[in-house]
This record gives C-alpha cells, sequence and structure tokens, in this order.
C-alpha cells in the first residue's frame, strides 16, 4: 500500500517525517507548487525540505495547469522523481510533459462525482493513443470550482464497482481521508495506494505527526487484511 502525505509546507515537518520509524513514515510526500492553494511552496523551501527528507520519502511535485516549462524546470532542478498533474491538462500536455522530463513517473488527478467515471474513461482513452503511460491515477472529489484538497471525498461504492484495476493506471485514493476512516476506505474501494492533507493536519494547518502515524499504521494494516483475504 503506497501511503502519500500531500501539502508539506516547512523544513522542520519534513524533519519529523524522516525521523519516524520506517514502518510508520509515509511512501512519499507531496509539495504544493499551485499558487491558489494555502499549501503552496517555493522552490527554496522545496529545496529545503528535500535536504530534510534525506531520501526516506519519495518527493512528489504537484502542480495545477502550470506552463510547461515551469514544471520542467521545475523537476529538472529538484530532480523530482513523480509529477502530479491535478489541473484540467489534456493527454496531450501529459505527452509534452513525460517526453520533456525523461523516466519521469506521472500522476494524473482526477475528480470523480456521482455522475460516474464516462470522462475519466474517455481521457484514458485519449492517453492511450498518444502512448501516454501513467503511473497513477489520483481520484479526488469533484466540487465546483476546486482542483482538490477540499476534504470531501469521491463516491467510494462507484469506484470500487466501475473502476477498471486491470486495464487502468493503479488507483490512488484521495479526498476526505482520515486516521479514523482511511481503513474502511481501503477494504471498500481496494485501491493501489491512498492520499491525505487536510486528514492529518490540525488547526494551525500544520501536519500532525501522531495522526501521520495513525494514517500510515491504518492504511497499511487495512491493506495487509484486505491481501490476506484475497489469498484466502
Amino acid at each position: 500500500m503506497w501511503v502519500k502525505v500531500c501539502g508539506i509546507r516547512n523544513q522542520s515537518t519534513a524533519t519529523a517525517l524522516a525521523g519516524l520509524p520506517e514502518g510508520d513514515r509515509p511512501d512519499a510526500v507531496g509539495l504544493n507548487f499551485f499558487p491558489g492553494s494555502r499549501r503552496c511552496i517555493d522552490i527554496t523551501m522545496a529545496r529545503s525540505i528535500l535536504a530534510s527528507l534525506d531520501g526516506r520519502i519519495e518527493p512528489v511535485g504537484l502542480f495545477v495547469n502550470a506552463p510547461l516549462r515551469q514544471v520542467v524546470s521545475f523537476q529538472g532542478d529538484l530532480n523530482l522523481p513523480i509529477l502530479q498533474l491535478h489541473g484540467d491538462e489534456s493527454p496531450e500536455y501529459v505527452a509534452e510533459v513525460q517526453q520533456s522530463c525523461q523516466g519521469v513517473r506521472i500522476l494524473r488527478a482526477m475528480r470523480v462525482g456521482e455522475a460516474g467515471l464516462g470522462e475519466l474513461e474517455d481521457y484514458l482513452g485519449r492517453c492511450h493513443v498518444l502512448g501516454v503511460a501513467l503511473d497513477g491515477c489520483l481520484v479526488d472529489a469533484s466540487v465546483d470550482g476546486q482542483f482538490g484538497g477540499t476534504g470531501e471525498s469521491p463516491p467510494w461504492s462507484l469506484l470500487a464497482t466501475d473502476y477498471r484495476a486491470v486495464a487502468w493506471p493503479p488507483l490512488l485514493l484521495a479526498g476526505g481521508l482520515r486516521p479514523d476512516n482511511v481503513g474502511r476506505a481501503i477494504r471498500e474501494v481496494s485501491p493501489a495506494g491512498v492520499d491525505t492533507a487536510s486528514g492529518v493536519e490540525n488547526t494551525d494547518g500544520d501536519k500532525d505527526m501522531e495522526a501521520v502515524v495513525e494514517f500510515v499504521r491504518n492504511a497499511r494494516a487495512a491493506a495487509s487484511e484486505t491481501e490476506e483475504k484475497l489469498d484466502g
């Protein structure tokens, strides 16, 4: 189970996360470069965070409708192994990113509501035609006028029944996940990974290390439980 904590804003949080025991650490953290987000950081802070992670946790660069040159520049300057495109980026745009950032893994965030997975299916079909292979499809809730980070959840039951796990990229579940519900989400949806931001923050918007540890433990415990049932 791949576990990501998004929206790391400062060096002290990165140091605390990297210092957690291996079993309690998330696999990845998100560095948000979207100016419209309260979790946005600049490239100087990103460098400080990366230094504090000390290679123990993978960084993911999050962009929303950013100019291609900015994405390519940040990826190269920071040596980001993973990019998360969280806006309205077209399959053609994703293809350009792949061509410009050789070897980078790309996660495409998609917002899903009760209307179903039709738009997601069409998007992935266009990617296939262009030869774009996504490394993950991060599914968030569909909220009018918002690109994510709303604390709302996509329809779990719909994803459980309609997401084509074999044919489509690995499903990474986001939106409204907290330590107290991530286990249920994993048992219901069986995603390849989970992502949280507000679900492990305190009232000041900083990451709560106890909540992070609880989230990671609950996610991995539920994943192990699900795997055991499948094996059985």
